[in-house]
């Protein structure tokens, strides 16, 4: 009898270890059957769909025909151009603002610091808005020409980013030890020197991070160009719209979104790796 007991309040706690491992697979069954259908199944659809052509037939001419096009190539290249100029210049802003921040003492910087904050909540058609007052035709400054070309995107997308890289930067700059400051200066280095060999090191990862985030998100970009009507500005999104919502022509605004979102989980890939790499990193200095 003893040895029973004692089987059977061996097995007890096995048990106990199994239900936890149902209970977790069914808490994440219906998760999982909702982005199934509400994401998988369109995406499916979309794949689909950019196999089929107008006429019904199945295979790859419409690939072939949307690859092969010029306005592809073109919106492909003006994509990667505008992504690129705008992630350098919010990285390079955007860290100069959070270095003013933390470093430089002056009445109000913790009020910028929330003013960054409540910029990340806006729409990115207030930005197009507000440069159309500005640098509309009937704006302040009235320089049409700069607003509708490829440089006026840059500059709108430019000032609507940039506080996703100052916000993770700003938080890096304000985790610097000051005692290594210290040290660095006491030892005669420069302040510029130790600008480059102490503060940017420890915060590395927290921009990386910023331009991989800045790099996703304009790739994707769409209200800034539609609502400032650049005529010579053709992005990806901007394609994907004007064959599937002008032209009606959805095989090939499929194949555009195919592209589109293959890019984007490439780059939310390099995302991913980089913030792991900035986290394990944190957890090491940390230890």
């Amino acid at each position: 009898m003893t040895g029973l007991a004692l089987g059977t309040a061996a097995v007890a706690p096995a048990r106990r270890r199994m239900r936890p491992r149902r209970y977790r697979i069914g808490w994440l069954l219906l998760p999982a059957i909702v982005v199934a259908g509400f994401f998988g199944y369109p995406l499916v659809l979309v794949i689909l769909q950019s196999f089929t052509a107008q006429d019904g037939s199945f295979g790859l001419s419409v690939w072939t025909q949307v690859l092969s096009s010029p306005e592809f190539g073109r919106a492909v290249w003006q994509t990667v151009l505008l992504a690129l100029g705008s992630t350098a210049g919010c990285v390079l802003l955007g860290g100069f603002l959070a270095l003013v921040v933390a470093f430089v003492p002056f009445p109000g910087a913790t009020l910028l610091a929330r003013l960054v904050d409540t910029v990340l909540a806006f729409p990115s058609f207030l930005i197009a808005l507000a440069f159309t007052f500005l640098y509309g035709g009937a704006g302040i400054f009235g320089t049409a020409g700069f607003l509708y070309s490829p440089w006026g995107v840059l500059l709108a997308e430019i000032t609507f980013y940039t506080p996703f890289v100052m916000r993770p930067a700003l938080a890096a700059f304000s985790q610097v030890p000051s005692a290594q400051l210290e040290v660095a200066a006491s030892l005669g280095a420069r302040p510029g020197r130790v600008l480059w060999r102490v503060v940017l090191p420890e915060a590395l990862p927290s921009l990386a991070s910023g331009a991989c985030l800045v790099l996703l998100l304009t790739m994707n970009e769409f209200g800034i160009v539609l609502f400032l009507g650049a005529k010579g500005v053709s992005t990806l999104p901007m394609l994907v719209y004007g064959k599937g919502i002008v032209t009606f022509d959805f095989p090939a605004a499929s194949v555009v979104a195919v592209v589109n979102v293959v890019l984007s989980l490439a780059l939310y890939a390099v995302y991913r790796r980089v913030v792991g790499r900035g986290g394990r990193r944190a957890a090491v200095d940390a230890a």
